[in-house]
């Protein structure tokens, strides 16, 4: 419950335990899932305004540095991990915030990869829907290496790859 505690006292400030029950009836799970609703939520927040605003490639750059340095900062802690360690990953309400986060991180992604293609960065032909995919997963891994190991240069190498294979795709277009 460390982690419940700092949320819960940020949104209900002059509540006691007993208290915040009353706001959540279906008790602990309950409160849990509404954190674990706050921390995805705050994903997405940490990274903009870069994350909505991929149009150039040093907009790109900023998103990824903004990434890098949000799980550089938390370090081994994830907040949404621990809390899905308490709720449970196979809790159906747990697997729809995870869901819903990664819809829409990869959709934004994806948004960015678009802008790209319509402003003639890249060839039509970027697939931004799986590019988008590539690029989360491979945040996704490198987060998981760094809570392994403490060290980000996983999560470095897949955002530049990932990026640095955006970048490349319109050379290749243009020598075909």
């Amino acid at each position: 419950m460390l982690l419940v505690e700092p949320v819960t006292s940020a949104v209900f400030p002059a509540s006691r335990p007993p208290q915040l029950f009353h706001y959540f009836p279906g008790g602990k799970d309950e409160l849990l899932l509404a954190v674990a609703r706050f921390e995805a939520e705050r994903v997405l927040e940490d990274q903009q305004p870069h994350l909505d605003c991929l149009d150039s490639w040093e907009s790109w750059y900023r998103w990824r540095d903004a990434v890098v340095e949000r799980y550089e900062l938390q370090n081994d802690q994830c907040p949404l991990g621990s809390l899905f360690l308490q709720v449970g990953r196979s809790e159906p309400g747990a697997r729809a915030i995870v869901a819903e986060l990664m819809r829409q991180w990869q959709e934004r992604i994806a948004e960015g990869i678009r802008t790209l293609r319509a402003r003639e960065l890249i060839p039509a032909s970027v697939d931004a829907d799986r590019n988008a995919a590539a690029l989360l997963a491979g945040i996704q891994g490198g987060v998981s290496i760094m809570m392994s190991t403490g060290s980000s240069a996983h999560l470095r190498a897949a955002l530049d790859t990932g990026i640095d294979q955006l970048r490349s795709a319109k050379a290749v277009a243009e020598r075909s």
